[in-house]
C-alpha cells in the first residue's frame, strides 16, 4: 500500500500539534517517523490509523482518501508502546483477536494463522501461556503476531521498544524489520531514538513542532542535514556560526572565522553560514584545520572515547579511538569533513 499525507494538519483549538505534512510512504517501506515529545509523530499515527481525522489535507491509501472510512475498515495493524495485550486471554487468544472481525488470509483456519504468526514471531508453542508469563520482549512479539493476524495492508507501531532494555530493543528491532522485510508490509514508525530511526528504516522523517524538517535515507540525513534541527537531532554534532572572510578560491574552497580562528571550508556563497562536523571527523593532531582545546570529561564506549572539549567557551565533542591522557588536545579535521547547512 501506499501512503499519502497532502497538506496534513491537526489543531486542537488553539494548538496545533501537526502542520502541513506532506509525504509519501512507498509500498512495502519501512518508514519511520522521529523527532522529540510533542512534535507530532504519533499524533500522525492516530491519523493514519482513522483515531482522529484532519484538521486540514488528505490522507490517500494507494490514491484513495480515507475520510470517513472507519479504523476497522482501513486494513491497517497497530502495535501500540504499552503491549495493550488482554491478561484473561491466553497468547493464542490475544493473537487470535486480531482475526475477530477478518477471516484469517489464504483460507486457513484462525488456529492455522495463529500458529503461523508464532512461528514468525520466534514463539513458536507459546499459545498456551498467559501474557503474564512472558518478558517485555516476548509480549511485544505477541502485539505484533495480533496486528498481523489480520495481514493488513498498513502497519504501525509507536515506539514500541521504549519499555525496553537496551540490548533486548536492539534485538527486537532487528527482529520486526526482518519480519517486515519477509512480508514486504508497508509500516509506519514511530520512534523518539535516533539510533533506532537510522538503523531500521528506509527512509526517516525527522519532526519538531509539528513541522516536517527533512526526510529521506538515514545515511542521506545523517550526513546532510538540511538544518541545525536535524544536525543537532541525529546523533552528535558540531554546529560552528561561521563568518567568510575569504569566498571561493582558486582551489574551490572559502576560508572562514570562528571565533577569531580561521578554518578551510567547502565553497560558501554567503557572508556567513552555519557549518557542522561530526565528531567522528575529529582526529588528534590530524587536519587542515585544527583547534586545541581543554579536556573536560571522557567516554569509553568500547570501540571509541568520546572526548568532551572545551574550545574557546564552548563544547565541541570528539570520537577517537585512542585519545591520549592529557588535560588538552590538538584535534582537527579536513574540509571535507564539514557540511554547510
Amino acid at each position: 500500500m501506499e501512503v499519502t499525507l497532502d497538506g496534513v494538519a491537526k489543531r486542537y483549538g488553539e494548538t496545533t500539534a501537526l502542520a502541513e505534512l506532506s509525504a509519501t510512504v512507498a509500498d512495502g517501506e519501512f518508514f519511520t517517523l522521529v523527532g522529540p515529545s510533542g512534535c507530532g509523530k504519533t499524533t500522525t499515527l492516530r491519523l493514519l490509523a482513522g483515531f482522529e481525522e484532519p484538521t486540514a489535507g488528505e490522507i490517500r491509501f494507494d490514491g484513495a482518501p480515507t475520510a470517513g472510512v472507519p479504523p476497522e475498515s482501513r486494513g491497517v495493524g497497530l502495535v501500540f508502546q504499552s503491549y495493550a495485550l488482554f491478561p484473561h486471554m491466553s497468547v493464542a487468544e490475544n493473537v487470535g483477536y486480531g482475526l475477530r472481525f477478518a477471516e484469517p488470509p489464504g483460507g486457513g483456519s484462525t488456529d492455522e494463522r495463529v500458529a503461523e504468526l508464532l512461528e514468525l514471531v520466534d514463539l513458536p508453542g507459546a499459545g498456551d501461556r498467559d501474557p503474564t508469563e512472558l518478558s517485555g520482549g516476548q509480549r511485544q512479539r505477541v502485539a505484533l503476531a495480533r496486528a498481523l493476524a489480520p495481514d493488513p495492508d498498513l502497519l504501525l507501531l509507536d515506539e514500541p521498544m521504549s519499555a525496553l532494555d537496551a540490548r533486548l530493543r536492539e534485538r527486537l528491532r532487528r527482529d520486526v524489520r526482518a519480519i517486515q522485510r519477509e512480508l514486504g508490509v508497508t509500516t509506519v514508525y514511530v520512534t523518539h531514538d535516533q539510533a533506532e530511526a537510522l538503523a531500521v528504516s528506509d527512509r526517516v522523517a525527522v519532526l519538531s513542532d509539528g513541522r516536517l524538517e527533512q526526510v529521506g535515507r538515514p545515511r542521506e540525513l545523517y550526513r546532510r542535514p538540511a538544518s541545525r534541527f536535524v544536525a543537532e537531532f541525529l546523533g552528535e554534532n558540531n554546529v560552528f556560526d561561521v563568518e567568510i572572510s575569504e569566498a571561493a578560491d582558486e582551489t574551490g574552497g572559502s576560508t572562514g572565522r570562528v571565533r577569531g580562528h580561521e578554518f578551510r571550508l567547502p565553497p560558501v556563497e554567503a557572508a556567513s553560514a552555519t557549518v557542522c562536523v561530526r565528531p567522528a571527523a575529529l582526529a588528534v593532531d590530524a587536519g587542515e584545520n585544527r583547534l586545541t582545546a581543554t579536556v573536560v570529561d571522557t567516554e569509553f564506549l568500547g570501540t571509541t572515547t568520546r572526548v568532551h572539549l572545551e574550545w574557546e567557551g564552548r563544547r565541541v565533542v570528539a570520537a577517537l579511538e585512542d585519545p591520549p591522557d592529557a588535560d588538552e588536545l590538538t584535534v582537527g579535521f579536513d574540509p571535507g569533513d564539514v557540511w554547510v547547512l
